[in-house]
């Protein structure tokens, strides 16, 4: 890192630019607040007042600009509308488009004017005019101020983007800064940057070969925007702290079948192990062929627990996707939404965490309602299958007369918006939605011991039952069974991880076949979001030899109450499903001791461990390298510990500012080390 990057960095850690924040002046949100203005109105007129009320400031040593100066965003409704449209409308979180990969390659090259020249008097195109036009207002006041403050090189390259096309790897950077800061102050979230390293490899090669660029200088810029991309990322939350949805997807293969991983792919994650910040966070995508050296690049950013990169395997995605009816070249250029969704550049106004089928209840209420009329594992599997597809039913069913807030601006970057003057929150190409799948393991786990214990053994369906409402008091030698003496999935125990087949395979099909009111499918996925918290509120003792209270595992990893054998035996687990048909996403989730990268060598062996979840047909990945101790210490003394990086669940966050039950998980989880 260079002198004046690493001035820059110490300068945003500590926050230093947060002093020239300030509110939106007050009353502010009546100027678009009136009942003669639509919804895609308003929202053009809040981004203008936003972008209006944005002060331009720079910070010595900074290379590329913008910086938040106003950090609320009153909401375009009053109250009274706010709540009428929520009594007549599903909602989804906060009502604003999230988790969308808009095509940020098409607007850097061609530019902010190229699309203002096709836009005509309809009420969509004027605000879609209105919304460029703050852009670039901001962007002529920021450039003033560059000259004023006299940096003229920043100046020279805000007079020319986003409004022209970028012509250098340096504008591009910077274009891309800018178009990304104010889809969040159109109220948009959850922005992902999408496959950075593809659109973005054009300026680079046209530099270097050029000789604008040398490769230390392109770096200092790769690694400039980095860092820009953590001056505001406390502003933009999700559930937490960190889960702001900035993250890049490097490698995998191209729309026409090449391998995508480049010159550029290595430079970021080598800027991310420099800089060892939680944005942005990374997804590597790979395959079969991926050589090793390319794994241990990943597994040192590991090694330093920023939890990241992430691993997809386009082995599978891919013809997962086209099975589902994703055209070829939009299936090989998947990008991943905020945490590992799997989601379409340019063309997908989809919503791939709309609602989560909880794995563990379902098994839970079924073998506590109808486990004593059971007389076989045949027949409770059956009652589960019927249960698990009224579930899922019943979530579709719920998810009815949507309604998204317009975003005039960001319709910009997605396919046939300013052509047919839509809406993205309209829809767009694809226009599905995703359901998580909470609790495998547990669910599997206690199948496993039912089957165990019932139906091969000695204790009685009324004796369990019993037992798991009195939370085992008194009955520690059944716990023990239950827990320490039944097949676990994780452990590559056919009998519990043939239960983990059947629940997915029996996922995938209950929402095959139906469709949501956009026209678009429902597509099963392994994750769970913020919903294994949740969910675990709901349980009691469970049949695992699970107490009340023990969390459920974050996405797709074992139960937090078993011992495992070995990384290796859980990748085995893993890896037996047919992970392609609940292709949603939700990655295999591993914890490793620090103590393990002790030895160089153990870079290696932690890539091969990568290598061979990926050989075997896993799906998605993400390792998190974590220290007990230091984080029970970090909650007594969090002042110490603010750099503390950990993974959560599908996102990298500082760990003394996430909710206690969130680090409480995590310890947890800890006590799971591979």
């Amino acid at each position: 890192m260079t002198e004046r990057l690493l001035k820059l960095k110490d300068a945003q850690w500590e926050r230093k630019h947060h002093a020239f924040r300030i509110a939106l002046p007050e009353g502010i949100e009546e100027t678009y607040r009136k009942a003669e203005f639509s919804d895609v109105q308003r929202t053009a007129l809040r981004l203008k007042a936003a972008l209006t009320a944005e002060t331009p400031v720079f910070m010595d040593g900074e290379i590329i600009a913008f910086t938040r100066t106003v950090p609320n965003l009153p909401l375009i409704f009053t109250d009274a509308e706010w709540a009428d449209i929520k009594a007549n409308h599903y909602i989804h979180e906060m009502g604003n488009i999230s988790n969308l990969s808009p095509d940020y390659e098409k607007v850097i090259r061609q530019g902010l004017l190229y699309f203002r020249e096709k836009l005509g008097e309809s009420e969509e195109h004027q605000a879609m005019r209105l919304s460029i036009d703050a852009v670039l207002d901001l962007t002529n006041r920021y450039a003033e101020k560059a000259e004023e403050l006299g940096f003229s090189d920043i100046a020279a390259v805000l007079r020319r983007v986003p409004a022209f096309g970028a012509q250098t790897f340096r504008e591009a950077l910077q274009s891309l800064r800018v178009l990304h800061f104010c889809m969040w102050c159109e109220g948009d979230y959850h922005n992902t940057l999408g496959r950075f390293d593809q659109y973005m490899m054009p300026y680079l090669k046209h530099d270097l070969n050029a000789g604008i660029e040398t490769p230390e200088s392109a770096f200092e810029l790769l690694e400039a925007f980095f860092l820009a991309c953590n001056r505001d990322s406390d502003l933009y939350p999700g559930m937490q702290q960190g889960d702001n949805g900035q993250s890049i997807v490097l490698g995998g293969m191209t729309p026409d079948g090449r391998d995508g991983f480049n010159e550029l792919s290595q430079m970021c994650l080598k800027a991310s192990a420099e800089l060892r910040l939680i944005d942005p966070k990374i997804n590597l995508r790979v395959n079969k062929d991926t050589p090793l050296w390319v794994y241990e690049m990943g597994t040192e950013l590991t090694k330093l627990g920023l939890g990241f990169p992430q691993y997809e395997n386009d082995d599978v995605a891919i013809p997962a996707l086209m099975k589902l009816g994703y055209a070829e070249a939009d299936a090989r250029n998947y990008a991943m939404a905020a945490c590992w969704e799997f989601i379409i550049p340019a063309r997908g106004m989809e919503i791939p965490n709309i609602g989560a089928l909880p794995f563990a209840n379902t098994v839970d209420e079924v073998i506590r309602e109808k486990l004593t009329g059971c007389g076989s594992m045949d027949e409770l599997k059956e009652l589960i299958k019927e249960d698990i597809c009224r579930r899922v039913r019943r979530i579709a069913d719920d998810c009815h007369d949507l309604y998204v807030i317009p975003s005039p601006y960001l319709s910009l970057f997605f396919d046939g918006c300013v052509e047919n003057a839509r809406d993205v929150s309209l829809g767009c190409t694809y226009n599905n939605w995703g359901f998580h799948g909470t609790g495998l393991a547990a669910a599997v786990d206690m199948l496993a011991a039912v089957d165990t214990v019932v139906f091969h053994g000695d204790v009685k369906p009324e004796e369990l039952l019993s037992a798991m409402n009195r939370n085992f008091e008194g009955d520690d030698e059944l716990r023990d069974k239950l827990k320490n003496h039944c097949p676990k999935m994780g452990n590559d125990e056919d009998a519990a991880d043939g239960y983990a087949c059947w629940l997915l395979d029996t996922f995938a099909e209950s929402v095959k076949g139906l469709k949501n009111e956009r026209g678009g499918i429902i597509r099963a996925g392994t994750g769970s979001a913020m919903y294994y918290i949740f969910h675990a509120n709901e349980l009691g003792a469970t049949a695992d030899g699970r107490e009340a209270g023990v969390p459920l595992p974050a996405n797709y990893a074992p139960s937090l109450n078993i011992r495992l054998n070995g990384p290796v035996s859980l990748i085995k687990s893993f890896t037996k499903p047919d992970l392609g048909r609940t292709i949603n996403g939700g990655p295999l989730t591993i914890e490793f001791s620090e103590s393990v990268f002790t030895q160089q060598e153990s870079i290696t062996k932690v890539a091969q461990l990568v290598q061979l979840f990926v050989l075997r047909g896993g799906h998605q990945l993400q390792l998190n390298t974590v220290n007990r101790e230091r984080m029970l210490d970090a909650q007594k003394h969090p002042e110490n510990y603010r750099n503390l990086i950990v993974r959560v669940w599908g996102w990298s966050g500082y760990f003394v500012e996430l909710d206690k039950c969130y680090q409480d998980h995590i310890i947890r989880r800890a006590e799971l080390l591979v």
